[in-house]
């Protein structure tokens, strides 16, 4: 009996060791919880007085800002607008360039070989003449190559966008009224843009 009577005693104390550490449990548990939960009101409480600062923001300085906005993005259009306009006549300046280039490039065989027909001792008339025609040729051909043709006037119709009257030649006779009669100096077009008007005389 004595027995049981210390088993309870030791079994009374042990419960009264363990009851206020369970207590102070509880109790840290409800203070992180309450903690908890004033940490969420505080932040709550944040951002209601940020919201009611962006509603009470002054008008001037919204449109202050609105104006800013659209001002950085003028000056950038700007200078998009500035550089486009830059790389554009660079290269069309380029472009002309290489345009006289390739054309230089096509005249020089010919002009080699004008030299060669003037380094040239033959006297006779005939080989002389001969070379300036295939000289001629070959430069009319290089021409053609390059987009440039001759104004055909020859018993053609008088034609104001292609012919210049210089001369008009009565008494041709009816067949030849507004027909070209002679040509004075040939006319041309590069890619069938007139670039020389033909000069003629009309039939009257």
């Amino acid at each position: 009996m004595t027995e049981n009577k210390d088993k309870n005693m030791e079994n009374g104390t042990a419960e009264e060791l363990n009851a206020p550490q369970e207590e102070t449990a509880k109790n840290s548990q409800a203070e992180n919880t309450d903690k908890k939960a004033d940490e969420k009101d505080d932040q709550e409480n944040a951002e209601e007085q940020q919201n009611e600062k962006e509603e009470e923001k002054d008008p001037l300085e919204a449109a202050q800002e609105q104006i800013s906005k659209l001002k950085d993005q003028y000056l950038r259009s700007v200078a998009e607008f500035d550089n486009y306009r830059k790389r554009t006549m660079k290269e069309k300046a380029e472009l002309i360039l290489n345009g006289g280039e390739k054309t230089i490039t096509a005249v020089l065989p010919v002009l080699d070989d004008f030299e060669r027909a003037l380094a040239d001792n033959n006297e006779d008339p005939q080989a002389i003449k001969k070379g300036m025609e295939l000289i001629f040729k070959k430069f009319q051909k290089t021409l053609e190559g390059l987009g440039v043709k001759k104004i055909d006037t020859q018993d053609k119709d008088f034609d104001t966008d292609q012919m210049e009257a210089i001369a008009m030649v009565p008494g041709m006779g009816d067949d030849k009224k507004g027909k070209v009669i002679d040509c004075v100096q040939t006319g041309y077009t590069l890619n069938d843009k007139v670039i020389r008007h033909a000069k003629v005389a009309v039939g009257q």
